[in-house]
């Protein structure tokens, strides 16, 4: 991102934000709610263009994501809802993007998606549907989606994962599985991460690096260990829960 700007009416939402990503780096994006992380994600996934500045991934300029692209950008987005299309089974859910380019034969798919699946952990459950899995499950099934390898991807292509809140509301046990999947997702797939989360140990636990963002800029960046001891105003107020600091509680 350089000098990036998102503007909804006469409020920007990121004001000529400057961020670059490392190869292979895992970074956690956190601030209050309706600071614009979520935007950050639609930015980087193509579901929407900035209003002004510059987006780059993988040093080309990114656009409004099409079905029809020829070279499109390998980007996975994981939603903190599952988002599994109920009428199809998990191993259509899981093979969908390799069923859709048809550049595989059922059995290739097929061994691709047992493959994803055992990566996280299910087993014997491709012929089941959404409806039948608890939302454990769900959520480590639309992990494996991700983890699927993109029929477009060159020999050195790098898949940007995207994670919306990927812990929300699970219990402390199936947050630290699902904390676990996202540094192994992101190895296993050999690509680098984002994570939006409010969540102190899915922020510790999966990140490298975090950036603080609130009142269109990142008001901090550095790694987890730096995250823990800073004395940052933005970072201890979003540590501590204080209604006291810099930044004001949304309504």
């Amino acid at each position: 991102m350089r000098d990036l700007t998102m503007q909804w009416g006469m409020q920007p939402v990121l004001d000529r934000v400057n961020l670059v990503m490392q190869p292979g780096e895992r970074l956690a994006v956190v601030g209050p709610s309706g600071a614009g992380k979520s935007t950050v994600l639609r930015l980087l996934a193509g579901l929407q263009l900035p209003s002004s500045g510059e987006l780059r991934l993988f040093d080309k300029p990114q656009t409004y994501l099409r079905l029809d692209q020829t070279d499109p950008p390998d980007v996975r987005l994981v939603f903190q809802n599952p988002a599994l299309l109920a009428s199809l089974t998990v191993e259509q859910n899981v093979g969908f993007l390799l069923r859709k380019k048809r550049q595989l034969s059922r059995a290739e798919i097929r061994e691709q998606v047992e493959a994803c699946l055992e990566a996280v952990g299910l087993f014997d459950i491709a012929h089941l549907y959404p409806g039948e899995l608890s939302g454990g499950m769900q959520k480590r099934v639309s992990f494996a989606r991700a983890m699927i390898d993109n029929p477009q991807r060159g020999d050195d292509a790098m898949p940007l994962m995207l994670y919306d809140e990927p812990t929300a509301g699970l219990d402390p046990m199936a947050c630290t599985r699902i904390e676990d999947l996202i540094v192994k997702t992101t190895t296993v797939a050999e690509g680098c991460s984002v994570v939006v989360s409010h969540v102190r140990s899915t922020i510790e636990r999966s990140a490298e690096r975090v950036v603080m963002l609130y009142g269109g800029h990142f008001q901090w960046s550095g790694s987890v260990e730096e995250f823990r001891r800073t004395d940052n105003p933005y970072v201890e107020q979003f540590r501590t829960g204080s209604l006291r600091g810099p930044m004001q509680p949304s309504h």
